[in-house]
């Protein structure tokens, strides 16, 4: 009989995954380490389950410990879930601005929640930091967790994580993307990664994407700290240094803003299928600006720190993201993308030598228009269109046996994949249609139509 003793014995060893729609030709090789798959939902469960043990070896927990702890969520919950397991109790403290769903996840465990305010310095006596340590001190038999000082923390990812992506790697990482949260798992994984690739005369860069408004961009390139903003990312960027952080190992730290890393998630899951939260946006976001760089031949891995299912409140929620202005008219509406996934078709082409007269009748046939015409040896595509077709022939410039080159006109109104529809539409003031274009090749053709249907069936 093949089973496992415990969920817990299910945390780590997640997979990578290729990135294929969102990476172009000329970028690095997108790869994602999916910590949403450890049973928690999160990378968090990694660390919560050795800090536990860690404690439990050194005499800091007893039986019947209450475990208390400051989190955005992730941590409570892989807590949580060890807790429930290993028969402890746990009280959390998590700032208003987290989701919902996440509050109610904890509550699911059997965890006690205290919600508290996200617009105090870390200090303040109100903040969750401050009540989770109060609260430590006041309750019998409790064990404050600390996540963002207990270096069993970052020691986890330099036992498991770093390991994990330098195997399914074969060694071969150029880079590894992810967030800093405490900065454990960045700090343990990029520790192991380096070592490891210094061993072998290799060079592993590594680089974190952070939220516009965090502190952690203008530490890392030793700039005056700026009063820290407020963003709505959740679990990445702080307002305060943390002692699990080691800023020795991270070659990079760049600011992402809330709107980018949101419509990020929302096209991760929407082109790739994998559904992340809005500090997996940023981490996305980060990956594809590397990928670019670092350009073709080059293995990019970036952390996938949490499910999107935590987050359908906020950036999955198309009102949510309109009330807080990062959803405007053109994200609305769609894609190019979108429509030609909702009505695919193919393209039909007119050949070069062919005649009028077949085109006409193929136009006829087919209920359509409009046809490109393929260019001789590979230059500029050419369209005809009906009207074209009607004023040639009528006038007698040309006759049905003349060939289509010689009516066709330049193709106007191209736009390519991941252009809005609000752009198609502006196109439609000056065109029939509007021809997608991909690598130079015509993919699509978009009629006035085909968009009415897409945004009926959208609406």
């Amino acid at each position: 009989m093949k089973f496992h003793e415990s969920v817990l014995d299910l945390i780590g060893n997640t997979p990578l995954v290729r990135i294929n729609r969102m990476r172009d030709p000329d970028m690095s090789d997108i790869y994602i380490k999916m910590e949403q798959l450890n049973p928690g939902g999160s990378v968090k469960d990694r660390m919560a389950i050795h800090m536990i043990r860690r404690a439990e070896q050194r005499g800091h927990i007893k039986p019947g410990a209450t475990l208390v702890e400051s989190t955005s969520g992730n941590t409570g919950l892989g807590l949580a879930m060890a807790a429930a397991v290993l028969g402890y109790r746990c009280i959390f403290t998590i700032p208003n601005k987290m989701s919902k769903e996440k509050i109610g996840m904890l509550k699911a465990y059997g965890a006690e929640v205290l919600v508290t305010r996200t617009d105090v310095p870390h200090d303040h006596p109100e903040s969750y930091v401050e009540i989770a340590k109060r609260l430590a001190r006041e309750t019998p038999n409790a064990w404050y967790v600390d996540q963002y000082n207990n270096m069993d923390n970052p020691e986890t990812h330099y036992l498991t994580t770093g390991p994990e992506i330098w195997a399914d790697t074969d060694g071969q990482i150029d880079c590894l993307v992810g967030g800093i949260g405490t900065g454990g798992t960045i700090s343990g994984a990029a520790k192991y990664l380096k070592e490891k690739a210094a061993e072998t005369g290799r060079a592993v860069r590594i680089v974190c994407p952070d939220p516009a408004g965090s502190i952690y961009a203008d530490v890392f390139h030793k700039r005056e700290v700026a009063d820290p903003g407020i963003y709505m990312v959740e679990g990445i960027g702080h307002d305060f240094l943390v002692g699990t952080l080691d800023m020795s190992v991270i070659d990079d730290v760049f600011p992402v803003s809330d709107r980018d890393s949101f419509l990020t998630a929302r096209r991760l899951v929407r082109e790739e299928g994998l559904l992340g939260g809005g500090s997996a946006g940023t981490a996305m976001f980060g990956a594809l600006q590397v990928a670019r760089e670092l350009g073709p031949g080059k293995i990019v891995v970036v952390i996938l720190p949490d499910s999107g299912d935590r987050y359908i409140s906020k950036c999955f929620d198309d009102e949510w993201m309109k009330d807080m202005g990062f959803l405007g008219l053109a994200e609305r509406l769609g894609t190019v993308r979108d429509l030609l996934q909702f009505k695919p078709h193919e393209v039909e082409f007119a050949a070069p030598d062919e005649t009028l007269g077949s085109v006409a009748g193929r136009m006829s046939e087919l209920g359509i228009s409009q046809m490109p015409v393929k260019s001789i040896g590979g230059g500029s595509y050419q369209m005809i269109h009906e009207l074209d077709l009607l004023r040639t022939l009528a006038s007698g410039e040309h006759t049905a046996e003349d060939q289509v080159q010689c009516a066709a006109a330049t193709m106007n109104g191209q736009v390519s994949l991941d252009d809005p529809l609000s752009k198609v539409q502006r196109i439609f003031d000056e065109n029939n249609v509007a021809v997608t274009i991909e690598k130079g090749e015509v993919v699509g053709i978009i009629t006035k139509i085909d968009v009415v249907e897409f945004l009926a069936a959208r609406s």
